[in-house]
């Protein structure tokens, strides 16, 4: 499959579903999935019945760090550790916050190019990871190395 230029509500939608899918069959804590534009704009979401609260906000924060600051959430986390005063100045000025945990992932278009990012939770971070990286494989994509 050709690698798409821009990501589409079709391919959004896609990714939603393999990731969600991913949860039932490893019978997961209730996920929310958000899928953004490279712009850093919502595309699509869900939002299992009976998910928490704040989920909403973590799985677009999760996307929206990656895009931020172009790695996976999971590197997030780790500069975070790495770096504590830096990441933690950049929620301020994040329009979405920054979330450093694993569950956000770039997703690589034509020629490498990012366009967009998802971000999952609702279980361990593995595992949300694991749902977006399945999301993203039941769309013909992957994330961003």
């Amino acid at each position: 499959m050709t690698q798409p230029a821009k990501l589409s509500l079709a391919l959004a939608n896609t990714i939603i579903q393999g990731a969600l899918d991913k949860g039932q069959d490893l019978a997961l804590n209730p996920l929310t999935v958000a899928v953004l534009d490279v712009g850093g704009h919502l595309v699509a979401f869900a939002r299992q019945d009976t998910a928490s609260l704040l989920r909403p906000q973590i799985a677009i924060g999760k996307a929206a760090s990656a895009l931020a600051l172009g790695v996976s959430s999971r590197t997030v986390a780790t500069m975070a550790a790495e770096r504590p005063g830096f990441i933690a100045g950049l929620g301020p000025i994040a329009p979405h916050g920054i979330i450093p945990a694993a569950g956000g992932l770039l997703i690589q278009g034509a020629e490498g190019a990012v366009i967009g990012a998802v971000g999952v939770t609702g279980d361990t971070s593995d595992q949300d990871e694991a749902c977006a990286l399945h999301g993203l494989s039941m769309a013909g994509l992957k994330a961003v190395n």
